[in-house]
């Protein structure tokens, strides 16, 4: 891919400002030297402004999703995208969430922009876990744990039964629950049916992939090991 169309599409610009910034001598390789529209440079060795690129397309990044926000590009109010660089918002492939979480929820969110990397996270072939760790109006009743993992808990107005939750106590008012699929707000609404409401949610981990060092608002690429974490 030629240098100017490979650094519209991560963002950087439209094709006519990256022929300004190559001209200008903002796109160098890693020991400096200036690039030209034609140069053959591998990815990993090309700096803008002497910063590293972002990387190519088949990226999965990993943010610690605020409260408050929302997983979308175009919504009003606080998104979930205005906590990435603003390239990242015109990146081509676009770069999208890989399933969702509520204004009200926090924690785990990844990105992508390989739609077949998305898809085969969120398939129900793959039935990759998520835990959540739920805080409660109300002390549990004792009674969660053997209907979570019934196989057999119907949500008002649907017609299918939950699959089996995983579910740990941590005190009388907070437990862990770990899902194998994702229905609409499944987490509030798999409390309310036992008369209890959740007042603070918050996604902790996706398959063996948790948010060990990653703050609150903040985001980070994903190896391939880390990757391969999803799956475990």
């Amino acid at each position: 891919m030629r240098l100017v169309k490979l650094l519209a599409n991560l963002g950087y610009g439209s094709r006519k400002e990256m022929q300004i910034a190559i001209r200008n001598g903002w796109v160098t390789d890693a020991n400096g030297n200036r690039l030209k529209a034609d140069s053959k440079t591998a990815h990993a060795e090309i700096l803008f402004d002497d910063q590293p690129l972002d990387p190519a397309q088949g990226v999965v990044l990993l943010m610690n999703k605020p409260l408050g926000y929302t997983c979308s590009a175009k919504d009003q109010g606080r998104l979930v995208y205005d906590l990435l660089p603003d390239r990242f918002r015109v990146r081509k492939p676009a770069l999208s969430t890989i399933g969702r979480l509520d204004k009200e929820t926090s924690g785990l969110l990844l990105f992508t922009d390989d739609g077949t990397f998305l898809h085969r996270v969120i398939s129900p072939k793959s039935d990759v876990p998520k835990v959540y760790e739920v805080a409660l109006d109300r002390p549990l009743n004792g009674s969660e744990a053997t209907l979570f993992a019934s196989g057999e808990m119907m949500l008002e107005s649907e017609d299918k039964p939950l699959k089996p939750a995983g579910f740990e106590v941590i005190d009388e008012n907070s437990a862990r629950l770990t899902l194998h699929e994702g229905r609409y707000h499944q987490v509030r609404r798999m409390f309310a049916a036992t008369g209890n409401h959740v007042t603070e949610l918050k996604r902790s981990q996706v398959g063996a992939l948790g948010l060990d060092g990653v703050g609150e608002g903040e985001w980070k690429v994903l190896s391939d090991a880390e990757k391969s974490l999803i799956f475990q």
